[in-house]
């Protein structure tokens, strides 16, 4: 069974926001609400400076401490490694708001229900990739499954060292070339 996961090459990234709008379309998301953050940080002195665009989603955690905390199991990991929320079963507190080290949930003011990425899980179902990697015009995006070797994503991260955000918050699958 695949164990999927991502990487995203932020010197690849231009910050056009097409991932962010696929994945709004995709989700049916007002435009007020996103499973995509972009964050910017510039460096160096003039006139040599860098802006480096990363774009920060749910990362899919393999100890995730959203689904620790979830009272009704809303939140939950499915077999294939992706973290998915039953919204039947949320009650709309935040514990996995609050739980979660990159901000990376977001409550539907219409249904109270907390919701986020879920690596397009229908598409995936179907052998497709999700909304935010076909649209990418960068191509800075890579989706598939980290247990096998020969995957194009597995062969990206070895290939380029990529990393996860935040190696010191626990097992992320989403992997950063920075």
């Amino acid at each position: 069974m695949a164990r999927y996961g991502m990487m995203i090459d932020t010197r690849k990234c231009v910050g056009c926001y097409a991932c962010r709008v696929s994945c709004q379309m995709q989700n049916e998301l007002p435009v007020e609400e996103s499973f995509i953050k972009f964050y910017e940080k510039e460096t160096g002195i003039f006139p040599n400076v860098k802006n480096e665009i990363i774009p920060v989603q749910c990362q899919h955690c393999e100890d995730a401490p959203c689904v620790s905390v979830c009272p009704t199991k809303a939140t939950y990991t499915t077999a294939e490694g992706i973290v998915l929320v039953d919204s039947e079963k949320c009650i709309g507190c935040k514990y996995c708001m609050v739980a979660c080290d990159y901000g990376a949930r977001t409550q539907n003011h219409e249904t109270g229900v907390v919701e986020k990425c879920r690596f397009c899980s229908e598409l995936v179902a179907e052998g497709k990739q999700p909304a935010c990697v076909t649209t990418c015009i960068s191509n800075a995006r890579i989706f598939g499954d980290l247990d096998d070797p020969n995957s194009e994503v597995s062969r990206a991260i070895v290939r380029l060292n990529a990393q996860p955000l935040r190696p010191d918050l626990g097992k992320a699958k989403i992997y950063y070339v920075r």
